[in-house]
């Protein structure tokens, strides 16, 4: 009896076995017939495209990009006031973008600034506040130059907002360099740590 079961059961394994088979060899057939009527012969090919330009093309409302643009790369430079220090200055003083720049070979050491309160600004533009520019690097002191026709190189018109302003320290010897860290002083503003740029 036993070995009767065994054999029966062997044959029932068997014809499970036979079934799947067949089903794998059906459903793999199909799949070769319909990669076959999708071939990508030069006639298919012709045919599709003849096809698709006798359907209207459905309109996309996608943005499409712009190709770049081939421009000169510039450096990453990031903006030492914009967190706290760029509102102090907003808020308290009414500039900002301030900026010092080594001109005329180095010779002066401008530095600019935009106007955003001209009531606050006031400081500024007054020939009657000393201005300095301290290097602590260099352990000096720059002044606005005085010449005799043209008097201190610093703007003193009264600040209007929206309008950079700049005055020009001289810078003896050259000793203030690019990327030297530097401080402002004009009367109570101070600006500390200004890259020479």
């Amino acid at each position: 009896m036993m070995t009767r079961s065994i054999i029966l059961d062997d044959r029932n394994a068997m014809q499970r076995w036979a079934i799947l088979l067949s089903l794998e060899v059906l459903i793999s057939g199909m799949l070769v017939s319909a990669l076959h009527s999708q071939s990508t012969t030069p006639s298919s090919i012709h045919s599709q495209a003849v096809r698709q330009s006798a359907t209207p093309a459905p309109v996309k409302t996608e943005y499409v990009a712009k190709p770049a643009v081939a421009s000169t790369p510039t450096r990453y430079q990031p903006d030492p006031f914009a967190g706290k220090a760029g509102r102090y200055y907003r808020d308290v003083w009414g500039v900002d973008s301030l900026n010092v720049k080594a001109v005329e070979s180095g010779e002066l050491i401008r530095f600019t600034y935009r106007v955003l309160n001209p009531q606050k600004a006031k400081t500024f533009n007054d020939k009657k506040i000393e201005a300095f520019l301290n290097s602590p690097e260099h352990r000096i002191q720059l002044v606005i130059p005085s010449l005799e026709k043209v008097g201190q190189l610093r703007q003193s018109n009264t600040p209007e907002a929206g309008v950079s302003y700049w005055m020009a320290f001289s810078n003896p010897g050259r000793r203030v360099k690019r990327g030297d860290r530097v401080n402002i002083v004009i009367g109570q503003f101070h600006a500390d740590g200004l890259v020479v740029e």
